[in-house]
């Protein structure tokens, strides 16, 4: 069954927000537990957090931004508001990296797709279609042979009997345990979170997409078919809306907007999680 939308001209009152909370929290505090991430050093972060939200996000006029006003907002003392004044952080790892955009042409470009959706075979060199012109439509910065180089050494293609190169994954995920691994992850949950609490706050305003299937007291088998169809089924729609997005890039190319127009970013994803139910649990 698909969940309903909850009525966002009702917006929960604080303490109505404490138990749902800590269950979103709840993993979180487990990664971070298992990764060494001490509650104190928690709480400093969290304490950080609240000042610069307060200061960027809420107080938008700059006159505003008084130590007084981000403590009643906060309610984080004045005395403390001194000591947060650091450095700004470092920028995070780029998660768009030169390999995600040249996966992403190979899987979104007709010519180098079957009808189907699947990636082709791409000769290494030569005129498009070919892996050399695939990544020199990316960047002139880096060498097609180095870029296919590295990809055989982590397994993402291969050469086929003709010398051709095949690519044997549909998505450039970094590297386990890396720094761009983690940001990945975090932009992504981010997000998700970020379009929750849009809804929640938006009042009239159109929501965002956030809708999930979710059934339960399911037996080995059948949560084993549903997880899989549903892994195809999301791994489709993103090579489809790929394509798409491949093509209105590639038709706004060239064309200046309008002096003044934002632009956007969009992220749409895709989660699956399956758990072992507690048998002691209630309904």
């Amino acid at each position: 069954m698909t969940a309903t939308p909850p009525d966002r001209a009702a917006v929960a009152p604080p303490d109505l927000l404490l138990a749902p909370l800590g269950r979103l929290l709840r993993p979180l505090v487990r990664l971070l537990i298992r990764r060494g991430i001490t509650f104190p050093v928690l709480a400093g972060l969290l304490r950080g957090l609240y000042v610069e939200v307060a200061r960027r996000d809420l107080l938008t006029e700059p006159r505003a931004r008084t130590d007084s006003r981000i403590s009643l907002l906060t309610g984080i003392h004045r005395k403390e508001l001194r000591r947060q004044r650091a450095p700004e952080p470092p920028a995070p790892p780029a998660v768009v990296t030169l390999d995600t955009q040249i996966m992403a042409r190979w899987l979104g470009s007709p010519a180098t797709t079957d009808a189907a959706g699947r990636p082709l075979p791409l000769p290494r060199s030569g005129a498009a279609p070919s892996f050399e012109s695939l990544v020199t439509a990316v960047t002139r910065d880096v060498r097609p042979r180095a870029v296919l180089d590295d990809w055989l050494g982590q397994g993402r293609v291969t050469l086929d009997a003709a010398g051709r190169v095949c690519l044997l994954a549909t998505a450039f995920l970094p590297p386990p345990g890396s720094a761009a691994q983690l940001y990945y992850f975090a932009r992504n949950l981010h997000d998700h979170m970020a379009a929750a609490a849009g809804n929640l706050l938006a009042g009239e305003a159109p929501p965002f997409l956030e809708r999930s299937l979710h059934y339960d007291r399911l037996g080995p088998a059948a949560a084993a078919r549903l997880e899989a169809e549903g892994r195809k089924a999301a791994q489709r729609m993103l090579l489809d809306l790929n394509r798409l997005a491949l093509s209105l890039a590639e038709a706004e190319e060239g064309q200046a907007l309008p002096a003044g127009t934002p632009t956007r970013r969009v992220n749409l994803g895709v989660y699956l999680y399956v758990e072992e139910e507690d048998p002691g649990a209630g309904g």
